[in-house]
């Protein structure tokens, strides 16, 4: 049986991707094969003729085995803006049984599933289709990346109360220094732990360009997988 996560964050800009491939590294360090999907990617440019979008694409590199990219990011939308806005510029009609037959062909490959969401929790994907809406059809819990600066705490408290409100469960939630100016930051990080009604799966360290598989190993993906082994 294949475990999938979905993961949201606080806000835009915070860290998901990283997160998210930190994440595979580690379900793939307990043996697992890990793939991670991207279904809605805003922000693309043209790679051999086709749109390719880094986040979809750095993904795909901390997958095993590598998945087809249209499987991973099922719409690879060029311009950098909220999704429904880019998909209205580029004539496309967000799907959600597309989404979900890419994620059923990459599941079927893996024992652990990866699905980054866009923006926060409430950004939409189209005129007609919200990120409840995919989390709902895959059946999916949520994982929260909550970027650590000024304002987290707020963001990071309304986000997990929106995704109850949504009938959803909160899996658990990663840190993510994302500001290294942040006074207090560990301060701030034992709030959030004691306020958010979830497992905390780690901090991630403030580091440009740090390879994944490094930064798995301030993950612990143990409480994402205890239902599996139990």
């Amino acid at each position: 049986m294949t475990v999938a996560f979905y993961v949201t964050g606080t806000d835009t800009g915070i860290g998901k991707t990283v997160a998210s491939a930190a994440l595979l590294h580690a379900l793939r360090a307990r043996g697992l094969r890990a793939a991670g999907m991207k279904p809605v990617a805003s922000g693309c440019e043209r790679i051999d003729g086709e749109w390719r979008n880094e986040d979809a694409l750095a993904l795909r590199r901390a997958s095993d085995p590598a998945p087809d990219y249209a499987d991973v990011n099922p719409y690879a939308l060029p311009e950098a803006t909220a999704p429904e806005l880019a998909a209205r510029a580029a004539g496309v009609d967000i799907g959600l049984e597309s989404i979900a037959a890419a994620y059923r062909r990459l599941a079927s490959r893996a024992d652990a599933m990866i699905v980054e969401g866009v923006g926060g929790w409430a950004a939409p994907l189209s005129a007609e289709l919200d990120q409840i809406d995919v989390v709902r059809a895959l059946e999916l819990p949520v994982v929260l990346v909550v970027g650590l600066k000024l304002g987290c705490i707020n963001h990071a408290r309304l986000s997990a109360r929106a995704i109850a409100a949504d009938g959803v469960r909160l899996a658990g939630w990663i840190g993510n220094d994302v500001d290294p100016d942040l006074p207090q930051a560990d301060d701030y990080f034992g709030l959030l732990a004691s306020r958010i009604p979830a497992p905390c799966l780690g901090r991630l360290p403030h580091a440009p360009g740090a390879d994944a598989a490094a930064l798995s190993a301030h993950l612990d993906c143990a409480p994402l997988l205890a239902n599996r082994f139990s």
